[in-house]
């Protein structure tokens, strides 16, 4: 094996990235071997040791990690409010700084098996929870001396919720929600719901981007952001959950991140029913992309940066909601193309598919925003599509006909 004299720009480049990034990782003898054997592939070294030095570099990347300094972090407490899946995740992430969680669920039962056995039920059931997170259903014991609190109830539910947990609340311990979606009949965001509900003594922050629970609780890598209008806040969140194998970015624009996490779960209802139709990857990759551009479109009728939609919350979120296969809403849209009652699908889904909501209330909220109702299909034909669909109006089928004879336009105009 050789190294063509025409590659030594890529070959240099190479060497010297895996050089820096060994250097960062404390592993400069082992890439040092590795180096001399690559930079100089006729000698005796690199044919002798090609095998071992490849192998013994891959290994040293891929089974090391950089632990925190957890005596930093061991004083600190939250409260996790809801125990689906992404709770479960959640937890997982705080036990890796040795952070203690209080898990609240409905059901007093559920609580005990997940303290008894350290598993749940239900979601992830199959994942060995950390011995860091106990669960209850008392709200008094699940805020019982906590600094933080992480929302996880579903959208359509967070109002009634906390409502009812407004007098267990500690007065100024930040709040940080991870429900994405808009709220049916009031069109709200979490934002709005949580200064409607709580006040705002509790300072608040916004997670999004695309994490699948069951990816982080395996401790596969993932990114994500958290927004607030409190700087500080977010920073302070950031810092507490980032470790090897799950970074957060922070971001002021939380209008931006809430409506990214909305929408996303749109387009992947549309693109479920794409494959579902068995339309192949050009309609898919079309139907993402015009989709995220519907996607900004809405983020600037209501203010929010444009930046924020090809970020982590915007198309990140989209191409692993729309292109995963632990998606619910992908799901969702792929069994409705393949013929299947809507409502039956929702019953036999372990998870809630917020865009089976979220949608409704765009619609809604797009045609108030814009007092021209007529103009909605016109400037937002995915999300006007779903939404027929989801209403039994039209079928997926014919949607797809709907959007294919959409007016030509031009291409950087976008849906504008």
């Amino acid at each position: 094996y050789n190294i063509k004299t025409d590659n030594n720009t890529m070959k240099t480049s190479l060497s010297t990235l895996l050089f820096f990034v060994c250097i960062h990782v404390k592993f400069s003898s082992s890439f040092i071997r590795f180096y001399k054997s690559f930079v100089h592939p006729n000698s005796h070294s690199y044919r002798a040791n090609e095998q071992q030095n490849l192998h013994e570099l891959s290994t040293l990347f891929l089974t090391t990690k950089v632990e925190p300094n957890v005596e930093l972090y061991s004083h600190i407490k939250f409260a996790i409010l809801g125990g689906g899946a992404f709770s479960l995740a959640l937890a997982k992430v705080l036990s890796y700084k040795n952070i203690s969680s209080n898990l609240l669920v409905r059901n007093e039962t559920v609580a005990e098996y997940i303290n008894e056995h350290h598993f749940h039920p239900k979601y992830l059931s199959d994942s060995k929870l950390p011995i860091q997170l106990r669960a209850t259903s008392d709200p008094a014991l699940a805020l019982k001396d906590i600094n933080y609190i992480i929302h996880a109830v579903p959208m359509q539910e967070s109002r009634k919720f906390l409502t009812s947990m407004k007098s267990h609340i500690p007065c100024k311990v930040p709040i940080l929600s991870v429900t994405k979606g808009v709220e049916l009949g009031t069109f709200s965001l979490m934002n709005d719901i949580l200064a409607e509900t709580i006040g705002s003594d509790n300072p608040t922050a916004f997670l999004s981007g695309p994490s699948f629970a069951k990816e982080i609780m395996n401790g596969e890598a993932t990114a994500v952001v958290i927004a607030s209008v409190d700087e500080t806040l977010s920073k302070e969140l950031a810092e507490i959950l980032s470790s090897v194998e799950f970074r957060c970015h922070t971001s002021r624009d939380v209008v931006g991140v809430e409506l990214g996490g909305a929408i996303k779960n749109v387009i992947a209802l549309a693109a479920g029913m794409c494959e579902g139709l068995d339309l192949g990857m050009n309609a898919m990759s079309s139907l993402v992309t015009r989709g995220c551009l519907e996607m900004g479109s809405m983020g600037k009728l209501f203010g929010a940066n444009q930046e924020t939609f090809w970020g982590l919350a915007g198309v990140g979120d989209t191409f692993g909601t729309c292109l995963g296969p632990l998606s619910r809403n992908r799901k969702v849209g792929y069994r409705l193309a393949k013929g299947e009652d809507l409502q039956d699908v929702l019953k036999s889904m372990d998870g809630v598919s917020e865009g089976v909501f979220t949608v409704l209330a765009l619609e809604q909220m797009i045609k108030t925003k814009m007092n021209k109702p007529n103009v909605f299909d016109f400037k937002f034909p995915i999300i006007s599509g779903v939404a027929q669909i989801i209403k039994g109006n039209i079928t997926p089928k014919v949607g797809l006909n709907l959007l294919m004879r959409y007016p030509i336009r031009d291409e950087n105009r976008g849906s504008s």
